[in-house]
């Protein structure tokens, strides 16, 4: 029994992970519009003070307008290995945690025969921080390369590393950790929880035939995709601020600073204060519509290869 439920939890995993970075390439020109986006704007920044784009659609075409179409996809090497690492350790931390509270008789409410949300909560959180902590340089190496993009900015994934290493040290590396996580909690808290509670509530209406699986899949990640998007985008834009910005130890044999802000409350502060509370949802249209295809594409490919 041990054995089996071993082979599944490893398996779990690893759908986890491969369903992850499908997502990722499938929807990744999205969120490179997202993180454009989310740093303009920046009164107290000079270098990224300037609205350049009005919105998803045109921050889209002045991409590929100006830096050529592959900049869509600049970050993406780092953004698939972060899924290699968060998707696997997210997914098959969380069904393997809800599988042991299932056996512990925490899980399911024997009055109800339904799942407490408390458990599911605490299922998910505690997978997203894990697995959020862990992924941060490749998260911190994929923001920056979206914000270089192409031309003369233009840096490889190792470049990008050794850069941040050298001037940042390892800390560098995870920059923007803490609102990672505050961000995966909260992701996680209300995205797969959402995601399982809608699947099981129209199970009844559409069944479990395979035509109709994916539709139960897409419709509960599209409901639950919103809820994630307008829960976890203020963190969002505080996660891609930190992590944008540069604290460089030693350039020229001098100390030289460059941070802007202090911590996540200093970023959240400072950005209400100087741009007004909306711009903490900057990036609100693209997170929200990356988030749609993204779950739809991972859960339609995981339901399908947990069934494998």
């Amino acid at each position: 029994m041990k054995e089996t439920l071993k082979e599944r939890d490893i398996r779990i995993f690893a759908y986890g992970g491969i369903a992850s970075i499908l997502a990722e390439f499938g929807t990744f020109p999205i969120d490179t519009t997202k993180t454009r986006l989310q740093i303009q704007g920046q009164k107290i920044d000079k270098k990224f003070s300037q609205l350049r784009y009005g919105g998803m659609i045109d921050a889209f075409f002045k991409i590929a307008r100006d830096e050529g179409v592959t900049a869509l996809y600049s970050g993406v090497w780092p953004a698939v290995l972060r899924q290699a690492v968060y998707g696997t350790i997210k997914y098959g931390t969380y069904y393997s945690l809800k599988s042991f509270a299932r056996e512990g008789g925490l899980l399911v409410d024997p009055k109800t025969g339904s799942e407490r949300v408390w458990c599911t909560v605490v299922c998910a959180a505690t997978a997203g921080v894990i697995s959020s902590a862990l992924a941060n340089p490749t998260d911190v190496l994929k923001v920056r390369m979206q914000v270089s993009g192409k031309g003369s900015r233009q840096k490889s994934l190792w470049k990008c590393f050794y850069e941040i290493y050298k001037f940042e040290g390892v800390k560098g590396l995870w920059r923007g950790v803490v609102p990672t996580t505050q961000r995966a909690i909260i992701i996680t808290s209300v995205d797969l929880p959402v995601y399982d509670f809608c699947k099981s509530r129209l199970l009844n209406i559409f069944g479990d035939q395979p035509i109709t699986h994916c539709m139960r899949s897409i419709s509960s990640s599209s409901i639950s995709s919103l809820s994630a998007a307008i829960a976890s985008t203020p963190m969002d834009v505080v996660r891609t601020r930190l992590m944008n910005q540069k604290h460089l130890l030693a350039l020229n044999e001098t100390n030289v600073t460059q941070n802007i802000y202090r911590g996540s409350f200093h970023c959240a502060i400072e950005t209400v204060r100087h741009e007004g509370l909306m711009a903490l949802y900057k990036g609100f249209i693209p997170a929200w519509m990356r988030m749609g295809p993204w779950n739809a594409i991972f859960f339609v490919t995981f339901e399908q290869m947990k069934k494998l």
